[in-house]
């Protein structure tokens, strides 16, 4: 390995561990405990060194909400591919809820925090982490509704956005609000996909 390829390595590795520090920090102490200041003394490295692989410190909460969304995504891949279309979606809620209540701080980072830091992050409609998750949501939504189980008039993708925000209401709920008295949130979920789902038509079955 050549002087430059070496050099290469190290500032990725240094990058990578810069970002592990990062992450550990926002899920110990909550996104507000991170600055460049302390992330510098947590890596046992001068601030400066940290300006030579992120601008600032909202770049490095950038970094962690691509992650984060491609943390979401690999989690909904799997229920995605569920092929009967309200099995579908109850596995898509599932997912998304295990994914905001076992990693609340990466939840709370992508979705709870400076709306600017995911913004970017959809405008990519093609290889965006976040709008290939809604994509997933919107194909479900669309077999739910070619199967006569979902109201013909409502759009495949508002009826996404709909699934989409009451997850998240319900994950918020139970992030924000735990002394509240409510049902437990997969019992929820179920009746978010009872609400959005109709009884089949005549003429029409489930796939």
């Amino acid at each position: 390995m050549g002087i430059t390829e070496r050099k290469e390595r190290q500032r990725a590795e240094l990058r990578e561990h810069i970002l592990r520090v990062a992450r550990d920090m926002v899920m110990k102490e909550g996104f507000g405990a991170l600055s460049m200041r302390k992330l510098a003394d947590a890596v046992e490295y001068a601030p400066a060194t940290l300006y030579l692989h992120f601008e600032n410190r909202d770049a490095i909460a950038r970094e962690l909400c691509v992650r984060g969304f491609q943390e979401l995504l690999a989690m909904l891949e799997p229920a995605a591919a569920v092929k009967e279309p309200v099995e579908r979606l109850s596995r898509l809620a599932q997912a998304y809820l295990a994914f905001g209540l076992e990693h609340p701080e990466t939840y709370r980072l992508i979705f709870m925090e400076d709306p600017k830091l995911s913004a970017d992050l959809f405008q990519d409609k093609q290889h965006g982490e976040g709008p290939r998750s809604f994509a997933l949501l919107v194909s479900a939504c669309e077999d739910l509704k070619a199967a006569g189980r979902a109201p013909e008039a409502t759009p495949a993708e508002q009826m996404a956005e709909v699934f989409w925000a009451g997850l998240h209401g319900i994950i918020s709920l139970k992030l924000t609000c735990s002394g509240f008295q409510g049902s437990p949130a997969e019992v929820l979920a179920q009746t978010l996909v009872a609400t959005l789902v109709q009884g089949p038509k005549p003429g029409k079955r489930s796939r």
